[in-house]
């Protein structure tokens, strides 16, 4: 119920969804005796969609996500497991895609030769809430890691999974970690800190290894506009999506804290 939920509110309430459909809505208004208001309305969800396209809002909105957790020393001590979250990749015309947040894919990789003795762990279903299911992300998942060298016996893949709490309840089923052992946890920063409490809460100790950065981590991000429209809108849209995601799971239980952090 809570993934049906949650995707029924988000393609209304995403910022870039919301603010498109009350534009139609205002102007459909305009025709009517709420005319004026109409305008008015219409005119600030306009300005709130240039706002987000190409200004800093987006770099703003996903900065201090991507600064809770940072980037550790990959080289540090034997890795029991790599835990790759869902959402880079699919399957097209029987090819792998890789999608924007492709990075935890080849990230996963760098890491799996960089430690050959671990075990590579991809959490990812298919998150279709209304089309049929042809090929889950974990499909796309073994045709690209196998692709790029490392050996099938290595890979562990999870393909029920449709949210980041069903990642981390399903991996740690199917890996059953021991204790003392080192797991790394691979997905982009920006959604780093609602994974590391999911994961926590559901008692699997992860290490976090943020990728896939949106912002610079300069100061530069708070001024710089976009110059492509596109970026903007799906940087402001993916980062609040994440702030709404972060109080949905804390009230809903599913996290300990609000903000996770180290």
């Amino acid at each position: 119920m809570f993934f049906t939920l949650s995707k029924l509110a988000w393609f209304v309430f995403s910022p870039v969804n919301f603010v498109i459909l009350l534009v139609g809505f205002c102007a459909m208004l305009s025709f009517t005796r709420f005319a004026r208001t109409a305008r008015w309305l219409g005119a600030a969800a306009a300005l709130g969609l240039v706002l987000m396209a190409f200004s800093p809002v987006g770099r703003i909105v996903v900065r201090p996500l991507e600064d809770r957790f940072l980037q550790q020393d990959a080289a540090r001590g034997p890795v029991a497991g790599i835990v790759v979250l869902g959402g880079p990749i699919g399957i097209a015309r029987d090819d792998v895609v890789l999608l924007s947040a492709g990075a935890r894919i080849t990230k996963a990789v760098e890491l799996a030769r960089l430690h050959p003795e671990a075990k590579v762990v991809f959490a990812g279903g298919a998150a279709n809430l209304i089309s049929p299911v042809t090929h889950t992300e974990a499909e796309g998942a073994r045709l690209m890691f196998t692709g790029l060298g490392l050996a099938p016996d290595r890979l562990i893949l999870e393909d029920k999974s449709r949210n980041t709490l069903e990642n981390a309840v399903f991996a740690r089923r199917l890996v059953d970690p021991k204790p003392g052992e080192r797991w790394l946890l691979v997905t982009s920063a920006w959604h780093m800190p609602r994974s590391m409490g999911v994961f926590r809460k559901a008692g699997f100790p992860v290490e976090a290894f943020p990728v896939d950065y949106l912002s610079e981590g300069e100061p530069e991000d708070f001024v710089r506009p976009y110059a492509r429209a596109p970026r903007g809108l799906v940087i402001a849209d993916d980062g609040i999506k994440e702030w709404i995601g972060l109080l949905a799971y804390w009230l809903a239980g599913y996290t300990d804290a609000l903000f996770p952090g180290p």
